[in-house]
């Protein structure tokens, strides 16, 4: 086998290499069809089975009630920003949102060009470093839902707990964190996640939705930004991203095979917990995070002197420790752990932290 790194980026991501030899080996002629997934048409009975499974399995991972609809959608997580408010602001046009990073402050940029997006609570002003504290009367009942973001990839932070909304429909986020730890999905009416961090490749959006939100929406939106264009047709209304759902929907039969979720949430508190105690103890590093928000799946750091993070960065390179440079808001360096990185990635990287550490 050919040499593989760890790739720590934030995505797209590192796929377990289990999936990756699967596709390998189903790469010219799936299933003895004398064709490779990308080349099927999306119509036929052997996409349709894949496309039904991932589905299934995907229900059964994560607990999916019957009332709400599973969507194979593309565009990524940033149309979503988009056609969730044009779907959802029924009554008041008016979303509360919780300003926690890029992606949320994003979201509040669509919002703001048709209707009102008011920000309850925001960590802006400490480079969001934190979660704000929450309290449901934030929630005032004049807005249509409430939009977190779960997990946030930049800034390396993470919601511990469900807000309590005050009755208000729930929209969340969770590009990053989706099948990395049990959820209850019935505690939120949508949830949506761009596939490249803890699914698959890039191309495919995962969004759950409760049905009876898709049959509350305006009867006028545009055919594709219309979720119940989507949920009638299976997502297969125009042709879906096939070679993306089929990849994803081996992510979904890894983590079955793997112990599902639970056994997914354990692994990746495990890594998590390796990795922040380094840097707890360390005398050169430092974590960005509050501690008590810190991301399972985002470790942000740094040693705070950016010559040294340029030349920590350099080493790592040359050790095939990849991606792990901050994003440019945040600066130092970002080590994202998600599910496919496997505890030796996490275990070289602190390695040579410790290297690094001693020879600084």
């Amino acid at each position: 086998m050919e040499k593989r790194a760890y790739n720590f980026s934030a995505g797209p991501a590192c796929l377990p290499l289990e999936v990756l030899e699967e596709a390998q080996k189903e790469f010219i002629s799936y299933a003895g069809s004398g064709m490779n997934v990308m080349e099927m048409s999306h119509r036929g009975k052997i996409f349709e089975g894949i496309i039904a499974k991932a589905e299934s399995d995907l229900r059964s991972l994560m607990g999916i009630p019957d009332d709400y609809s599973v969507l194979f959608l593309q565009g990524g997580a940033s149309l979503q920003f988009y056609m969730i408010p044009l779907n959802l602001m029924t009554t008041y046009r008016k979303v509360h949102f919780v300003d926690t990073g890029i992606w949320s402050s994003r979201a509040i940029k669509e919002v703001e060009k048709f209707a009102t997006a008011n920000v309850v609570a925001s960590s802006k002003a400490a480079a969001y470093n934190y979660i704000p504290k929450l309290s449901k009367d934030m929630f005032t009942p004049d807005a249509d839902y409430v939009h977190i973001a779960s997990n946030n990839t930049i800034f390396g932070t993470r919601y511990t707990s469900r807000p309590d909304t005050n009755g208000l429909p729930l929209v969340s986020d969770m590009s990053s964190c989706i099948l990395s730890e049990v959820i209850d999905v019935s505690d939120y009416d949508l949830i949506f996640a761009g596939a490249q961090k803890n699914i698959g490749p890039a191309g495919v959006t995962i969004v759950i939705i409760k049905n009876e939100l898709i049959e509350k929406a305006p009867k006028n939106l545009p055919t594709m930004l219309d979720f119940k264009t989507h949920a009638e047709n299976g997502s297969m209304f125009n042709t879906p991203p096939t070679y993306a759902v089929y990849l994803s929907g081996k992510v979904f039969e890894w983590l079955i095979k793997n112990g599902g979720v639970p056994a997914m949430q354990a692994k990746n508190e495990k890594k998590a917990k390796l990795l922040y105690d380094y840097l707890d103890a360390s005398s050169l590093f430092r974590g960005l995070a509050v501690k008590e928000d810190r991301s399972m799946m985002n470790v942000t750091f740094s040693t705070g002197d950016a010559d040294k993070d340029k030349a920590f960065l350099g080493g790592a390179e040359v050790r095939d420790l990849l991606y792990l440079p901050g994003h440019r808001l945040s600066g130092g360096m970002r080590a994202s752990i998600y599910n496919a990185m496997p505890i030796e990635g996490v275990e070289a990287l602190i390695d040579y932290m410790k290297e690094f550490e001693k020879n600084a």
